[in-house]
């Protein structure tokens, strides 16, 4: 992303730098990164990443300084491995650093009196607090590891990081091409200093572009903004409820057993809203070797938007997230160009049958997991979060920060 002087690093193609690029918010993670994924580094990973990084560019902080750093924030350090089969066992080629700087912490980058080479910890927010500024304090990341930048803000678009600004160093003019082609200007006055000598990108006010589409829905939209969420209250189900009963018992006249027919508590659904008025819906089931999408319903004085298109689109998307590899459908015959456009095709062999008074037809799309799908062997507070959230951090981990009160010494098996 940038480079920095004292302690960041960054390498990429001279060529590639001075290519014309999109500013950060705009990247598609999923296409320029899907052959990348990042972690926050361990002790050894720090170790072994720093000298390699000073090496080729020199004066970076400590090993130990860049360690107790992430030990006050696991977020500061992620380090950037190619993606592999093996996905349990990571190899780190490159990492990106960041400091969660306070308002004193920025105010003394801003006059130029802070120590990058051991950042007094009372300038940084710890886990959990929201920063004043994102000061990106070493970015080391060559040739194909470059647009691991990407992945990277996606961490930090999230709660308590949304919308704070990022701010960084060039030493460069490659340094300075790359930095501003990502839509980072000069930095004016900060706290009555002048920062020009800083870059600063302000982020979007509004929903963060890089949320997931399974996750756009923010409430309080403009009321022709097209959004989507994941059903998760009972309040949410009644919604859901409401729209496939106007579309499907209403309009097509099903009857109501053979709408609802005992799968919904056992299935995901999405809600798409029209500004904050929750317009359609489709459901998701799970199976061991393929998900099933279904019940897609759009209130008929929605249907001259595109939310059909985005309900579908969120649905591929949050199965691609969960490490699906094969979609399946009931696609009535009318209907299948519609389903095409997304890549659907009649299923090999598949028949053609009846039911509710409509015929259909099976239908398959091949897919491939997302780079950061949730998969046995990352990191365990991620499973945990509710589902679709896989971006925020979650009630639990959160939790993680009061101190143990139950330990397990003396459990005694039952």
């Amino acid at each position: 992303m940038t480079e920095h002087c004292s302690t960041v690093v960054f390498q990429t193609n001279p060529a590639a730098a001075s290519k014309k690029c999109r500013p950060l918010e705009q990247i598609d993670a999923s296409r320029m990164a899907r052959h990348l994924v990042i972690y926050q580094g361990d002790g050894e990973t720090i170790a072994r990443l720093i000298p390699e990084a000073d090496a080729r560019i020199g004066s970076l902080a400590e090993v130990s300084v860049v360690r107790r750093v992430a030990a006050h924030n696991p977020d500061s350090f992620w380090a950037i491995a190619r993606r592999t089969k093996d996905f349990g066992s990571p190899q780190a080629e490159g990492f990106v650093a960041l400091l969660f700087l306070t308002r004193e912490g920025l105010n003394d980058l801003a006059a130029r009196k802070f120590n990058a080479h051991d950042p007094d910890p009372a300038l940084l927010t710890p886990a959990g607090q929201r920063p004043e500024a994102i000061y990106v304090w070493a970015a080391y990341a060559e040739g194909r590891l470059a647009p691991a930048v990407a992945l990277v803000l996606q961490k930090i678009s999230v709660p308590p990081y949304t919308d704070v600004p990022l701010y960084a160093r060039t030493t460069t003019k490659d340094g300075t091409r790359f930095t501003e082609s990502l839509g980072f200007r000069r930095a004016g006055d900060i706290g009555g200093a002048d920062a020009s000598h800083l870059y600063v990108y302000e982020r979007s006010k509004s929903k963060p572009t890089n949320a997931p589409a399974y996750d756009t829905y923010h409430k309080g939209a403009d009321r022709r903004t097209l959004s989507v969420t994941v059903a998760r209250s009972m309040e949410d189900w009644l919604r859901v409820a409401s729209i496939r009963s106007a579309v499907y018992i209403g309009e097509q006249e099903c009857p109501f057993e053979e709408e609802f027919d005992g799968n919904d508590f056992s299935a995901i659904h999405l809600i798409g809203y029209v500004g904050d008025e929750p317009s359609g819906c489709i459901r998701i089931r799970h199976f061991a070797e393929f998900a099933k999408i279904e019940r897609l319903a759009v209130r008929k004085e929605f249907r001259n938007t595109r939310l059909s298109f985005q309900l579908v689109k969120a649905a591929i998307e949050l199965c691609r997230a969960k490490g699906y590899r094969r979609l399946y459908g009931h696609s009535q015959r009318r209907l299948m160009n519609f389903w095409s456009r997304f890549g659907f095709i009649p299923m090999p062999g598949g028949k053609g049958f009846v039911f509710s008074d409509f015929d259909y037809v099976e239908i398959v799309l091949d897919i491939e997991p997302l780079p950061d799908a949730i998969r046995i062997g990352m990191d365990p507070y991620v499973i945990i979060r509710p589902e679709g959230r896989w971006h925020e951090p979650g009630i639990l981990e959160r939790s993680a920060a009061r101190p143990v009160s139950r330990p397990s010494v003396g459990f005694v098996r039952q």
